[in-house]
């Protein structure tokens, strides 16, 4: 498994190709790629500012990682959310799951992105319009993680 955070761009096709090359156990690599959007609540977005506590937060994903393989039967997998400043159109967040099967593949990458919302120790500060503000947790990203309680 990788866990990256990081402030520069990352490609999609090297990342998912890594988690199959040489692997011939592997069946299925689900993805999920996040993209900064332009507006939020209604307003325009101009800029998304992330951050982070070094440290705290690469154990925080790979702890959401090690859960993800406990659950499912899983071969390998890849978290990388960036840090920054960033612009709309702009990955900020990817996690890709390879296992036997599809069902265990996109399983565990919704669980990780689910967690990944709720329980990753990220601040989020948009630049709209109107000046600065910090983007407050939402309901329906707990709603959403709140399924996968045991």
């Amino acid at each position: 498994m990788i866990v990256r955070v990081q402030t520069e761009p990352f490609d999609l096709a090297t990342e998912v190709a890594r988690l199959y090359r040489d692997k011939p156990k592997v069946g299925a690599v689900a993805s999920f790629l996040g993209l900064v959007r332009d507006s939020n609540e209604g307003d325009g977005v101009h800029t998304l500012t992330l951050e982070h506590y070094p440290g705290m937060t690469e154990k925080s994903l790979e702890g959401i990682g090690r859960e993800a393989f406990a659950r499912w039967d899983l071969l390998d997998a890849t978290i990388i959310h960036r840090i920054g400043t960033l612009h709309p159109t702009e990955p900020i967040v990817l996690v890709a799951v390879a296992s036997g099967h599809r069902g265990e593949a996109f399983a565990a990458c919704e669980f990780i992105m689910d967690y990944l919302k709720t329980r990753a120790p990220f601040w989020k500060k948009e630049t709209t319009p109107e000046g600065e503000r910090w983007v407050d947790a939402r309901e329906h990203d707990d709603i959403a993680a709140g399924r996968w309680a045991t």
